[in-house]
């Protein structure tokens, strides 16, 4: 399952104007709403709510990606936000949130959840990525850029030897490598 195939041009916002995290959520659930994704709005919503109770999805670095696997989901999605302005998302390292992406899955959607979120972070990794995401022009941009990572990290990886590449910290360094491995 790839993003951009879940990111459609009418869930992407580029000039988010909200003022609070649970205005950025309704926001949010809106734009997921556009893309066709939800069976139940309001059973979604309280879905993505429940999930921040439990802990903030505000990652960092002005990034946030809530989320919620729910029977209120009728097919995966993904919904993207751009406030240049920032709000405050309770981010773990308390910096305001510039780029918000939210997923959607079906509650029987296994494992996707997980897939989603891998994906966009090792995209949202790159600095000059968030950056060009920021100052995207149109929706169809935004998710070019997005296409663009995709398709060098693809490239990369089929000319690659390695399928598979760990960094793991210890302060043994053992440990992790090998649980890491054992998970793998």
């Amino acid at each position: 399952m790839k993003i951009v195939d879940l990111l459609k041009r009418e869930s992407v916002e580029l000039n988010g104007k909200v003022t609070s995290k649970p205005e950025t959520i309704e926001k949010m659930v809106a734009l997921m709403a556009a893309g066709g994704n939800l069976a139940d709005v309001e059973a979604y919503k309280k879905g993505v709510f429940a999930r921040e109770e439990e802990s903030t999805t505000g990652i960092g670095e002005g990034i946030a990606i809530p989320h919620a696997k729910t029977a209120a989901v009728k097919a995966p999605g993904l919904a993207a936000m751009v406030i240049k302005d920032g709000v405050d998302f309770d981010s773990l390292d308390k910096t305001p949130v510039k780029l918000i992406f939210m997923i959607a899955v079906p509650k029987e959607g296994g494992t996707n959840h997980l897939e989603i979120l891998a994906e966009l972070s090792q995209i949202l990794m790159d600095d000059k990525i968030i950056k060009n995401l920021i100052n995207a022009q149109t929706p169809k941009h935004f998710i070019n850029i997005l296409t663009s990572k995709l398709d060098i990290k693809n490239n990369k990886q089929e000319n690659d030897k390695f399928d598979v590449v760990a960094v793991t910290a210890c302060p043994t360094g053992i440990a992790h490598t090998y649980m890491a491995a054992k998970s793998l």
